[in-house]
């Protein structure tokens, strides 16, 4: 599955939340999100419109790696 070319970050925190993330605080244009579950995890997510290419990727490595999922296997679950 490719990843997606007009996603905003608002739009990954809140599909994020599906897995579990909740925002823990938020800096000008950068929120953080925390997850307990299995193990505690934090990743930060700018909120841009659109977030370019390199940005979402990493962010959605930094997921897969914590909750041990491939990339299309997490990108099924956020975006099915």
């Amino acid at each position: 599955m490719r990843l997606p070319r007009d996603l905003s970050g608002a739009e990954l925190v809140k599909r994020l939340g599906r897995l579990g993330y909740t925002v823990s605080r938020q800096t000008g244009s950068h929120i953080r999100l925390s997850c307990a579950q299995p193990g505690r995890h934090h990743v930060t997510v700018p909120v841009h419109d659109p977030l370019r290419i390199g940005t979402l990727a990493a962010v959605l490595d930094a997921v897969c790696q914590h909750h041990a999922l491939s990339r299309d296997a997490l990108l099924q679950r956020l975006f099915d």
